[in-house]
């Protein structure tokens, strides 16, 4: 792996830890981090309540090219919507309600991490 792509590797994992502390600061409950199938990957799966809650975090060091949240198209928010459907068929949870949520992290030079949580996107 390239020292780039380590560098991303590592600051997306810091997005991701940024984002789990605050759906649990908001009062969530971390199910699954990083949950993996054929078909690709959920950052998070948390518990809200009677609410399940399926997170697409996006970090970025910079808004340079737009905001984190940005990068999740509708095609990306297709497969999000698959990939639930794939956890929701392989675990046992019920829910009242499942939505799809998007944490956008961005990383400035100086300061601490900026939050973008936009809930039900897809």
């Amino acid at each position: 792996m390239t020292a780039s792509a380590l560098a991303r590797t590592a600051l997306g994992r810091y997005g991701e830890d940024v984002a789990a502390r605050h759906l649990v600061a908001a009062g969530m409950a971390i199910l699954e981090r990083n949950w993996r199938c054929d078909l690709g990957e959920i950052d998070i799966v948390a518990r809200s309540g009677d609410v399940l809650v399926f997170v697409e975090v996006k970090t970025r060091a910079t808004t340079a090219f737009g905001s984190p949240a940005e990068a999740v198209t509708a095609r990306k928010a297709a497969r999000l919507r698959r990939l639930s459907a794939r956890w929701l068929a392989e675990h046992r949870v019920c829910a009242a309600e499942v939505r799809i949520d998007v944490i956008g992290v961005v990383i400035p030079h100086r300061g601490g991490p900026e939050i973008d949580h936009l809930e039900a996107v897809a």
